[in-house]
């Protein structure tokens, strides 16, 4: 690493010292490291803030399963070695779901949406044929699809903060693309710096069955019903927010 490396994205702070620099260098060939070596899997999407959700949020998730059932994941700005740490989600199994109590599961959001629109998508190596990853890639998505994710933000980039402040910000996914009004210019952008479509992703994801989703999941997009039936944004974006849905959860503890 070079003395003229950039400050980490606009982040506050001064460049890398001489000494930092080897001590990075140090480290990298006399520990383990071994939690970030069990990541396994790249994925990238877009995280919609719970209490306002005409803001999102590109996620690289950066993952290791901690057993079957069990996904931790390390969420970052970019994919680049400079990448700031923003958040990180869990993913869990839909048997590990059902066992949460009520309150709690409005915290987790579904990513049947993310992977039939193909949004959710898996980056591949430079020099492997499209086609053989996308096999890969594909494999991966029937796993997803059934999971559930539970998502916080510390750091709010959107906003252009130079420092992860404020409180934690609980995230959820889109279930519909009408949520998501720029879905073709802002998911198109991100294709073409992955060099990808998401439409071809979506088409090969035809034949990936979608288990049935619990009500309580993906709780900012639902009405207050008791059928919990989906609700779509209205025009001025009013939804519950994001505050009430951890007030919930609290006062049920």
């Amino acid at each position: 690493m070079s003395q003229t490396s950039p400050v980490t994205n606009n982040a506050a702070g001064e460049p890398l010292s001489t000494k930092s620099q080897v001590l990075e260098m140090g480290a990298a060939v006399s520990q383990s490291f071994a939690p970030v070596k069990a990541i396994c899997a790249h994925l990238n999407a877009f995280h919609v803030y719970a209490s306002d959700p005409s803001r999102c949020v590109e996620a690289n998730h950066y993952c290791s399963h901690l057993n079957e059932d069990v996904r931790q994941c390390l969420i970052y700005d970019t994919p680049a070695p400079n990448a700031r740490l923003i958040g990180v989600e869990y993913m869990i199994s839909a048997k590990l779901y059902d066992t949460l109590p009520a309150a709690e599961r409005k915290l987790w959001h579904s990513h049947a949406f993310e992977v039939k629109s193909g949004m959710l998508i898996m980056p591949g190596p430079n020099g492997l044929p499209t086609s053989v990853w996308e096999e890969a890639e594909t494999s991966e998505m029937k796993d997803v699809v059934g999971l559930y994710g539970k998502t916080y933000h510390f750091w709010q980039v959107d906003k252009g903060d130079k420092l992860p402040l404020g409180e934690p910000q609980l995230m959820m996914s889109f279930t519909e693309q009408e949520q998501f009004p720029e879905f073709a210019k802002v998911v198109g952008e991100r294709d073409e710096r992955f060099g990808i479509s998401h439409e071809q992703k979506a088409k090969k994801r035809e034949g990936i069955q979608v288990p049935e989703v619990h009500g309580d999941a993906d709780s900012m997009w639902k009405g207050s019903s008791e059928e919990g039936g989906a609700k779509k944004q209205e025009s001025a974006g009013v939804n519950p927010s994001g505050a009430q849905i951890l007030k919930d959860a609290h006062s049920s503890t």
